[in-house]
């Protein structure tokens, strides 16, 4: 679906405003939750620790997909995509750069996690600097290949919004997929799984995962749920942002 008004072969009015509905709901309670998160990383001395970093790292991914997903709802809600064949391939690059740091992100925060409670050791600030910059780095790559000719990006089903194109099984989409895939989330699940294991192990703790469109559009409310406003930490963060005046009592203190 390219910038005419007419509605996708397939789907209904009803079904694309229902789609563009759902999808604006998920983006600003996303995008809500990990402003908030970061915003109470910046103005809270107490959250500014490399381990928080990396829940930082994932708050401004999930704020990308977020903002993402608000793209998808406002083409949904006008049924059509207004912003060219440019546009498409800018909304799939920005789209697939920040769901993969994501997984990235989560992956590093269970390792950051086993390294904190497993080796009793702070993380230093160096490590995890390079950590996130590595993340951000590597999503960067992995989602330009596909403007330079290895994958595609194309306009999903509704024809609202730009993602990798799933339907091409020639064997250059097939190879990038699975090269991709080990690398991006093979590998990430792996670290993720293994750390949460072994610190069930030590500590008799259990962890639990994250899983990789409609619904991808919503990993971004659980991510902040779960890490940030799952920490005490950050939850004293967040109310101390949203309360100034008790904030500056406690300085004044």
């Amino acid at each position: 679906m390219a910038e005419t008004s007419a509605l996708p072969t397939g789907f209904g009015e009803l079904e694309v405003l229902a789609v563009g509905m759902v999808l604006l709901v998920e983006a600003l309670s996303g995008l809500s939750l990990n402003t908030l998160t970061i915003f109470s990383f910046c103005k809270t001395p107490e959250l500014r620790t490399p381990c928080h970093l990396l829940v930082l790292s994932l708050a401004l991914a999930d704020s990308g997909i977020s903002l993402n997903a608000l793209v998808a709802a406002t083409s949904s809600l006008l049924r059509r995509w207004p912003y060219g064949s440019d546009g498409c391939q800018a909304h799939g690059f920005q789209g697939f750069v920040t769901a993969l740091a994501s997984i990235c992100s989560s992956a590093a925060i269970a390792w950051g996690r086993y390294h904190h409670y497993c080796t009793r050791s702070q993380l230093a600030w160096n490590s995890a600097i390079s950590l996130v910059l590595f993340v951000w780095l590597s999503s960067a790559f992995w989602a330009a290949l596909p403007l330079l000719g290895w994958g595609h990006y194309d306009y999903e089903p509704l024809g609202t919004c730009c993602t990798l194109d799933y339907s091409k099984g020639d064997r250059n989409f097939t190879s990038f997929l699975f090269t991709m895939s080990f690398f991006n989330f093979a590998m990430p699940l792996f670290i993720t799984i293994t750390s949460y294991s072994l610190m069930e192990q030590k500590l008799g703790k259990s962890g639990h995962l994250q899983v990789p469109a409609l619904i991808a559009k919503m990993v971004p409310t659980i991510n902040a749920i779960n890490y940030a406003l799952g920490n005490e930490m950050v939850c004293r963060g967040i109310w101390q942002c949203l309360s100034p005046q008790k904030s500056k009592k406690d300085r004044t203190k």
